[in-house]
This record gives structure tokens, C-alpha cells and sequence, in this order.
């Protein structure tokens, strides 16, 4: 790179480079006039499709590959991992596998979506579900599976689980598997919520992970690979430069959207905790522009539950009262009182002790209106829909008998420290 262009860039740096820190577009977009390729030189974190790029491809060199990718998922410079693996001469594309949402990141929630054609070249083969017998003819045909998916480091986000059937039927035939690794935007530290128990797995958490299990989709495919005996042979594609402490805006790669109700990382943030709304009639926000940062339902009075939150002393985050009338999902069309939520201090904020908190005050306030929803949920067709997001039913017993939030976090701590000590062996990066 000449000096002129280093020289020109230096401002730039000592603005991109600074911790803690989401460098606005506008700088990103002044950009435009240098390279790519000299772009990505200057970025904090590459993710694995950049490193399997930089080295021409040559982990899989002249395979018949299949990839399980959705449009969401670029390089640090956004090129689509799709497109990287159509231009290259270097492999042989054979199929597409896509997760929920489809492979365009179009679809709502628990939509299933057929397979399909990508520009008249490849079939799209959905994952959605319980499809294994699909994926097994498919597979046969392949050396190998490139897996690039993003994750939000919350088990219920289904395209980890759709990974791992990919993984369990590609070890049947004795298939390798890559796994382009990406930062997990939540940190790679905190670890919060109960695991599963024993006959709650669904297809929001096949195998036991606490809600948020502060790893990495590679990290995550490891451990469960080795624990559940699923014998894979896994190779991950690293990320370098990151570091377990950051979020999601400290890595200076861009945050693009990888479903409809996941638009930007202040969503994240809350996700784990209030994604256990999905499992009562309150409305979560989907058919809003903030889905899972409002909340509420027609019957709700939102300065009365600003209120009651207030003087739970919830910290790392602000209650603001709110109303909201969604364009479809829950109470489409009706104008409902509710609540935003406001992360101050993410790193004191607990998700999931706050959503289980909101729940157990709405219950509470309003005891005629509020309801559990009832199956079926993600292909469930008996279990309770809560119960299978927190992985038991003792936590929505506890709930309706009013137990204290610390009681019920503290029951769940002895499982919790287990998993922390297992994970320590899968962890990648420092």
C-alpha cells in the first residue's frame, strides 16, 4: 500500500480504532473511494470467510461443496459469502442450504419456507425444521459443507440448531463440515439463564445450552459435537482479532440484519430475555420497527408498569412508557399500551433475569388478562411455548406461585457454573 494512501487513511484509523466504539457509516462510506481489498486491511476483526478468501480457498480446494449461508451473512467489506463462492475457481458450488427466515432473511418467524431456485443456477434447500431426509439425498452428492451463518448468541435463535442437524447427518456419511466462524455479538463472556432440562429440548434448543451460552457458532458446534457423541469431523475457519470482551460494534465489522425482527444490535442486547414473551399473549413488538425493545398489549397501562418495573431496580437498563399498534403478529392492528426498553449499562444488564421480571409483574398486575400462550410453537405440539424457550417448567410454576426473580435465577446457578466449566476446553479465542 503506498504512503500516500496509509497517510490518507490515518484519520480514519485513530477513529475506527478506538474501543468501545460503532464507527458511523458516514466515515465507513468515505471509504468508497479506496479498495476493497486495502478497506479490509484496516479492519479490527476478519471474520472466517475472509480468511478462507485470503488463502484462495485452499481448505476446500476443488471440492464439491454445498453451503449453508444466508444473504445476511458478507465479508468485512460485504461482499455476500455467496457471491465470494460463485466468483471463485477454486471450488465447485454445488447447493445451497438455508435457515429459517429463508435464504433471503425475508421470512417471519416460524414460516416455512419450500425450497427454492437462486438465480436459475442452484437449489435453495430449507432447513427449517426436521428435514432430514432431504438433506441426507443432498448431501451424498457433496465433499463437503461450508456452514457461514450468523448467530445472536441466544439459544433460541434456530439457526444454530439447524447447523447442528446439518452436522449429525453430514457425520452419518462421513461428510467434512467448515465452519466460517463470526464474533458472537453479545460478548463472549456472560453466560446467563438455565440450560434445558431433560424432555424440554425442541427445536429452539435440541441440546442443552444455557439461554445465552456466551460462545461463538464454531465454539458451540465443537462442544455439542463432542459432548453428544454427534462424530463430526469439524474444522473452524478462525476469526482474528477478536476478543472474547467485545460486543458486536467493538469489532468494527458491520452489523447486517440476519432476520426480519433482528434489525440492529440494541435488539440483540434484550433478546434473550424478552423472546420469552413469544410464550404469552403479550406482544414482543413484532409488526413494529423495535421488536423485543417495546413490549405490551391492549389491556396494559404503561405508566402503572413503568411503575412497578422502576421499583425492581433493574440494573443497566431504563423503562420508558410507551403505545404501539402493530402491523401484524399479536393485537395487529390494535393500539396497545406498553413499554420500551432502554439498555444503559449493557454489561451490568441481565436479559433474561429481566424478562422473566417482566413477565412475573404483568402476571401479577393483571391477572385477568394475562395468559401463557399454548402449543403448538416451533414444531411443539404439547409442550407449553415458555417452557421450551427456558428450557423447563419449574420457572413458569415459579412465576404463577409469585417466587421472588432472585430465587428463581439462584436455583438455576449450580447448572450454570457446570456449563461454565465445560465450555472451557471449546473456547477459541482469549
Amino acid at each position: 500500500m503506498s504512503l500516500c494512501l496509509k497517510a490518507s487513511l490515518s484519520p480514519f484509523l485513530r477513529f475506527s480504532l478506538s474501543p468501545c466504539l460503532l464507527v458511523p457509516p458516514s466515515l465507513y462510506l468515505r471509504f468508497s473511494m479506496l479498495t476493497r481489498s486495502a478497506f479490509v486491511l484496516y479492519f479490527i476483526v476478519l471474520l472466517g470467510i475472509d480468511r478462507l478468501v485470503k488463502n484462495d480457498f485452499r481448505p476446500i480446494k476443488d471440492m464439491k461443496i454445498g453451503l449453508f449461508t444466508n444473504i445476511s451473512c458478507c465479508d468485512s467489506t460485504l461482499n455476500p459469502t455467496i457471491s465470494l463462492f460463485e466468483k471463485s475457481k477454486k471450488i465447485r458450488l454445488k447447493a445451497l442450504f438455508a435457515p429459517e427466515h429463508g435464504f433471503y432473511a425475508a421470512l417471519q418467524d416460524q414460516v416455512k419456507s419450500p425450497d427454492s431456485r437462486y438465480l436459475k443456477q442452484f437449489t435453495i434447500f430449507s432447513l427449517y425444521g426436521w428435514k432430514k431426509k432431504s438433506m441426507l439425498r443432498t448431501l451424498k452428492g457433496l465433499d463437503a459443507v461450508v456452514i457461514d451463518l450468523p448467530d445472536i448468541g441466544t439459544r433460541y435463535y434456530t439457526f444454530l440448531w439447524s447447523a447442528i442437524l446439518m452436522i449429525a447427518e453430514a457425520a452419518k456419511i462421513h461428510k467434512k463440515i467448515f465452519v466460517l466462524d463470526r464474533p458472537n455479538p453479545l460478548n463472549g463472556v456472560a453466560v446467563q439463564g438455565p440450560l434445558i432440562n431433560s424432555g424440554y429440548e425442541s427445536f429452539v434448543g435440541l441440546y442443552s445450552l444455557p439461554v445465552r451460552h456466551g460462545m461463538t457458532m464454531g465454539e458451540v458446534c465443537n462442544l455439542l459435537n463432542e459432548k453428544y457423541h454427534l462424530g463430526a469431523d469439524i474444522s473452524v475457519i478462525k476469526i482474528q482479532g477478536w476478543s472474547r470482551a467485545k460486543y458486536a460494534d467493538e469489532t468494527g465489522v458491520f452489523w447486517t440484519i440476519p432476520s426480519p425482527n433482528m434489525p440492529c444490535l440494541s435488539t440483540a442486547l434484550v433478546y434473550p430475555g424478552m423472546c420469552l414473551l413469544e410464550g404469552t399473549n403479550i406482544s414482543e413488538g413484532r409488526g413494529t420497527t423495535r421488536p423485543f425493545e417495546i413490549f405490551g398489549a391492549p389491556w396494559i397501562q404503561p405508566q402503572q408498569l413503568v411503575r412497578v418495573l422502576d421499583k425492581c431496580n433493574i440494573r443497566g437498563v431504563v423503562f420508558r412508557p410507551t403505545y404501539f399498534m402493530p402491523t401484524f403478529h399479536k393485537f395487529s392492528g390494535q393500539l396497545c399500551g406498553g413499554v420500551g426498553i432502554h439498555v444503559t449499562n449493557r454489561r451490568q444488564f441481565a436479559p433474561v433475569t429481566t424478562g422473566i421480571e417482566i413477565i412475573k409483574q404483568i402476571h401479577e398486575l393483571y391477572p385477568d388478562k394475562f395468559r401463557w400462550r399454548q402449543p403448538p410453537y416451533e414444531f411443539e405440539k404439547e409442550k407449553m411455548p415458555f417452557d421450551i424457550l427456558i428450557g423447563n417448567n419449574w420457572v413458569r410454576k415459579a412465576i404463577e406461585s409469585n417466587a421472588s426473580t432472585n430465587s428463581i435465577e439462584k436455583r438455576w446457578q449450580p447448572e450454570l457454573l457446570r456449563f461454565r466449566r465445560l465450555r472451557r476446553k471449546y473456547l477459541l479465542y482469549d
